[in-house]
């Protein structure tokens, strides 16, 4: 049977003053904040992450060209971006534990800190008060002030953390993967030093990912130890944990997993969830009313990101070694392949322009980031980056989870 455990947080957090000296800080938190460099909105900026050089690219997405670059954000072999409320900060996590505050105007670390030894990802809270990140080394997770990232909370769990996204309630949810746990901390009663914690025990073995769906409702969560994924009802949590698929896979064979797909950017669209299939060469089709299977699309290669066009007319499709020069684009409505695209080897990320008509790439091993228009699937224009990654639109801080 599953169990859902209240923690109280007494003990299990260390008071903010005693914690704060735990994180290294870098930069100073008195520094006057950076003039922009120019008059302008962020509404069309991008940053991208250049991970062999310790960097990150300021993109103006209108006229397609880098206009800055920043260095010395440390290890960003695995990194992610949230923004600020306002769209001008951006906050980097890096593998290396370092968690780095960037003014996208001034185009300039404001602050950086280095807040364990292994991190794997963050958020930012409701209200944009709060950045959470999340460890492997020392496990568990850790909440700063987004305005100057002093620390606020650390939340030991004896375990590695995945699949940290925010919630509605000024809350952050998240997994375990050594335990099978996923856990609610909720910070809207105003004792930052002291969420309340709740614990979902027993939701499968080694959830390696997860996601927040764009209403903020269902928290999903990856099972690398089994088939199946974890589903958490955050309007109903007492209702517990419920398993999604539990039988897919069954019996079958698995490939050798190449690179852990990626649930956050999961395709949403005419009422159905488009996911990656671990360690086989598909993409599942769910309902999304009652989250059963409904269908499958044979794709070229073990997916990693399945991610649809803003108008949920399009599925696009990149994948692990050796398919990673590859993108599949797919009819959402008919299921029917509308390109093939061979961008180059390396193809890591996609993130779509808001309203959708254009479509940004890593193309990694070429070292360049590719555009294309995804009505015509033409390429655009290719810019120059060292080993990109990651790349991240402002209108990210307008959503849920992302």
């Amino acid at each position: 049977m599953k169990r859902r455990a209240v923690l109280s947080s007494f003990g299990a957090l260390i008071g903010a003053s005693a914690i704060s000296a735990c994180a290294q800080l870098e930069t100073t938190a008195s520094e006057p904040l950076p003039a922009p460099k120019e008059i302008r909105g962020t509404g069309d900026l991008a940053v991208a992450i250049a991970r062999a050089d310790g960097k990150v690219a300021i993109i103006d997405t209108t006229d397609q060209k880098i206009i800055a670059e920043v260095p010395g954000i440390g290890d960003l072999s695995h990194a992610s971006i949230v923004y600020s409320r306002d769209a001008r900060f951006a906050f980097v996590f890096g593998r290396d534990g370092g968690l780095t505050r960037i003014d996208i105007l001034a185009q300039r670390i404001t602050h950086r800190i280095i807040q364990g030894g292994n991190s794997i990802g963050g958020a930012i809270s409701q209200d944009g008060s709060l950045v959470a990140v999340s460890n492997y080394k020392p496990g568990g997770v850790k909440v700063f002030n987004s305005s100057d990232l002093t620390q606020v909370a650390d939340i030991p769990c004896d375990s590695k953390t995945v699949g940290l996204v925010d919630a509605p309630g000024q809350k952050f949810v998240f997994s375990l993967w050594d335990k099978g746990e996923i856990w609610i901390t909720d910070f809207s009663a105003g004792n930052k030093a002291a969420p309340a914690i709740t614990r979902f025990e027993n939701i499968g073995r080694n959830p390696y990912d997860a996601l927040i769906t764009p209403d903020g409702r269902y928290y999903m969560a990856g099972l690398f130890g089994e088939d199946g994924m974890a589903q958490l009802d955050l309007w109903h949590p007492e209702k517990g944990v419920t398993r999604v698929l539990p039988n897919y896979g069954r019996g079958e064979k698995k490939m050798p997993v190449y690179k852990m797909p990626h649930l956050e950017g999961w395709a949403m669209a005419g009422g159905r969830a488009f996911v990656p299939a671990v360690g086989r060469h598909e993409v599942l089709i769910l309902d999304t009313n009652t989250w059963q299977e409904v269908g499958r699309i044979p794709v070229l290669g073990q997916p990693v990101f399945v991610m649809a066009r803003p108008d949920g007319r399009q599925i696009w499709v990149n994948f692990a070694h050796p398919d990673n020069s590859n993108i599949q684009v797919f009819d959402s409505e008919t299921l029917e392949q509308l390109v093939h695209l061979k961008p180059g080897p390396g193809v890591l990320h996609m993130e779509f322009a808001p309203r959708g008509e254009k479509v940004w790439m890593s193309v990694r091993d070429s070292h360049e980031i590719h555009l294309y228009n995804t009505d015509t699937f033409q390429l655009l224009t290719k810019l120059s980056l060292p080993s990109p990654s990651g790349i991240f639109m402002t209108a990210r801080a307008h959503k849920i989870g992302l």
